[in-house]
């Protein structure tokens, strides 16, 4: 694991509560060393501090994940306002804990992200199909019909357990709970964000297959039930 962080007290605090609950930790204090460290040696997570002094948090978590695609990235900041905890989880983390900060909580989350982050039984040979919609597991490749489709982390998440879940009403707390392991509130925008990329590049090649239930949720649902 690996902790970001500028100020010395937080990062030991971070470390020794980290170790104690089993982690392996290695800690820097800039933006800088942070991408240095993952290109020599991905770790597992990463401790992301927003307000570091040589580069802001939200573009060394785009970095980072340019350099280790699967990386998951846990902000840490002082900004609690919600336009921040959207801009965080939209920048690419896969979660946000604000300063001051429980101990507990941290790792709790660390270790939410992580079973997150393991991969799941594979369904027969690996592959969902929905209509002409097909996302492989093992390739993690997604297509629309003959069109290969460019999907962000999330968004394959996502769309992994729409398609899991086809033809199911699916809530805003549910897909929180299942995809970023939040509570529901204003982050419920988040989902709004993230179907619309979803909409954007698989309902432009084709019958629109994503649907809105308004006031309760999106399903993944072919014209008349067709798969």
């Amino acid at each position: 694991m690996l902790v970001v962080d500028d100020e010395p007290n937080i990062r030991e605090l971070l470390c020794s509560a980290l170790a104690v609950n089993g982690f392996e930790v290695c800690a820097v204090s800039s933006g800088g060393r942070a991408l240095d460290e993952v290109t020599g040696r991905p770790p597992d997570i990463v401790v992301l501090d927003v307000g570091l002094p040589d580069v802001h948090g939200f573009t060394v978590a785009r970095r980072l994940r340019a350099a280790c695609e699967k990386l998951p990235v846990l902000f840490l900041t002082a900004r609690d306002t919600v336009e921040d905890r959207i801009a965080g989880l939209t920048a690419g983390g896969d979660d946000y804990v604000t300063k001051p900060f429980s101990l507990t909580e941290v790792v709790l989350r660390l270790r939410a992200i992580l079973r997150r982050s393991l991969p799941e039984e594979p369904d027969a040979d690996g592959v969902l199909r929905y209509a002409d919609l097909v996302l492989d597991e093992n390739t993690q490749l997604v297509r629309r019909g003959d069109r290969e489709l460019d999907l962000s982390p999330t968004e394959f998440r996502l769309l992994r357990y729409m398609m899991v879940n086809a033809g199911q009403v699916l809530t805003k707390q549910q897909i929180l709970d299942r995809v970023w392991d939040r509570a529901v509130g204003e982050e419920s925008r988040v989902v709004d964000s993230y179907i619309s990329y979803l909409r954007r590049k698989i309902d432009a090649h084709g019958t629109p297959l994503i649907r809105t239930l308004r006031g309760v949720g999106y399903s993944l649902r072919a014209p008349n039930g067709r798969r």
